[in-house]
């Protein structure tokens, strides 16, 4: 490559680092002017977050991709590009296996990348993530010069450099960095992120940003499943209280009788079985968080008691007289309408209110098409680590059916179907496959009706069979409970809360019904 040819491909980033450029748009416009300059079927940028990889920008690699988060440990290629300065090419018959297999949209078949190289990125010296370069056919990299490879890196360095800058400009202090960072590190140590590109995922982001730094009682609502328990963390560890722990409780899997003592502790003696005194969530929260998940199952008499708490900071343990002074922020999750509880009188509109200082709605899947492939990348990623495969990857027609699904179980629910449809395609093979595809036909999605269609197709099939009319009403509310079962993990409340009823009289029903 002349240096004349490089020079005009890198003049127009350079004008890039002077522009105002959001990241995504500079980072794309850095691998258009790589994949101009160096004969590639694919390129892709990657941040290095602690022990993960995480895409921030492709260029003719599936969509999905951006959602993965590659372990460096289990990734050879990646932790040999990581482990060497400057480029580094890999043997067009290299017997380590490319991340990228399956994955690059050049060709539709499950062929893998024979020309494979990339070079690690510094920043102050140490390393900022990976710039890779992948082609399906061998040799396409036999002309390219690693200098100008390493001068591109230099500039993509830079690039990333201003990028950066830019964001910690942004903050408004020291301690917003922080909490950025605090964030940052929480979420590769947990390895669940909140992942989207679309504008009701932004406005969720937004949300976050603006109630993260306050002190603020939040009350998050949503469908079950869209994963209101990521947002409390990210809430809490935007907060001035990241340092402190985030205590969790969740409301429904409770016998009400032990709800109180959770939340406030007990002493010795205070009820048979207390052996010992012992610290409720509020004491262990102290000086931290406290989320309170499925906060519409509480009792009456104990939302009155946590009143007094959130008003006062003072709390009396069970069975004590004496009383601890708490500095505990909340953070509440429902999946119910509490306002409509309010007015039905099954729900106190003082702790109503105390509540939802700040609500904070989380968007329903359906409502964020354009991320579902981002989601499922992230758990093509986790299953393909977890049954040890080269590659698990999507097929035109599965992204396809993802797309075209309704989520009614929302991200739980996608996360379940990748885990299940991944072992069951596995399960066909008599020998591990190199790449594992799935396609429509192994979600199944088809064939899964909606509780009303089944309830009325298993009613249908009743009286048409003569059946009286007794049973056919039994047949539907099987059909019906058994369906809210399933769709919500066999959680009992979950499933009282979605088809309006009472908890107790479902689980009676669900065993007259011989569903439990």
């Amino acid at each position: 490559m002349t240096h004349k040819i490089l020079l005009d491909a890198l003049i127009p980033l350079m004008n890039d680092l002077s522009q105002d450029l959001n990241e995504r748009e500079r980072y794309r416009r850095l691998l258009d002017a790589m994949r101009a300059l160096f004969p590639c079927d694919a390129a892709a940028l990657l941040r290095l977050e602690g022990e993960f990889l995480v895409p921030l920008a492709i260029d003719g690699l599936s969509s999905d991709t951006l959602g993965r988060r590659f372990r460096v440990s289990e990734h050879p290629r990646l932790q040999t590009l990581l482990a060497h300065e400057g480029p580094t090419r890999f043997a067009a018959d290299s017997p380590l296996p490319d991340p990228y297999d399956g994955l690059v949209q050049a060709h539709s078949g499950e062929l893998h990348v024979h020309d494979c190289m990339g070079c690690p990125l510094y920043i102050g010296g140490r390393p900022w993530g990976l710039l890779t370069l992948d082609a399906l056919g061998g040799g396409r990299f036999d002309q390219l010069d690693p200098a100008s490879l390493q001068a591109f890196a230099s500039l993509a360095a830079a690039t990333v450099n201003v990028a950066e800058r830019i964001s910690l400009l942004a903050a408004d202090s020291a301690q917003q960095r922080l909490r950025a960072e605090a964030y940052r590190l929480a979420a590769s140590q947990s390895r669940r992120e909140l992942i989207g590109h679309s504008a009701a995922h932004k406005r969720l982001l937004q949300n976050i940003r603006l109630a993260g730094p306050s002190d603020m009682t939040v009350l998050i609502t949503g469908e079950t499943g869209v994963g209101k328990e990521l947002v409390a963390a990210a809430i809490h560890a935007a907060s001035p209280r990241a340092h402190k722990p985030m205590i969790s409780l969740n409301c429904a899997a409770l016998p009400e009788t032990l709800v109180e003592s959770e939340l406030f502790g007990h002493v010795r003696g205070a009820f048979s079985g207390a052996i010992n005194d012992r610290r409720g969530k509020f004491e262990l929260a102290d000086g931290g968080t406290l989320f309170l998940d499925e906060v519409g199952e509480l009792p009456l008499a104990v939302q009155a008691k946590l009143l007094r708490v959130l008003q006062s900071g003072q709390l009396q343990r069970v069975g004590s007289d004496a009383e601890h002074s708490v500095d505990v922020r909340l953070i509440a999750a429902t999946n119910r309408d509490l306002a409509d509880e309010v007015r039905r009188g099954h729900y106190r509109a003082d702790f109503y209110h105390r509540l939802s200082v700040y609500p904070m709605p989380v968007p329903p899947l359906r409502e964020r098409a354009q991320d579902v492939l981002l989601i499922s990348g992230f758990f093509l990623e986790e299953n393909r680590s977890r049954l040890g495969l080269h590659s698990l990857r999507l097929s035109a027609d599965a992204q396809e059916a993802l797309l075209a699904h309704d989520w009614p179980g929302n991200i739980r629910e996608l996360e379940h179907l990748i885990g299940r449809s991944a072992l069951q395609a596995l399960g066909k093979y008599p020998e591990r496959p190199r790449i594992l595809t799935l396609h429509a036909e192994d979600f199944n999605l088809l064939a899964a009706t909606s509780p009303s269609t089944s309830a009325a197709a298993a009613t249908a099939s009743a009286v048409a069979a003569g059946t009286p009319l007794k049973a056919a009403v039994a047949a539907y509310e099987r059909s019906l409970i058994a369906a809210s079962l399933a769709r919500n993990a066999n959680n009992l409340a979950s499933s009282a809360r979605e088809l309006g009823v009472d908890r107790a009289n479902l689980n009676r029903l669900a065993k007259r019904l011989g569903l439990k």
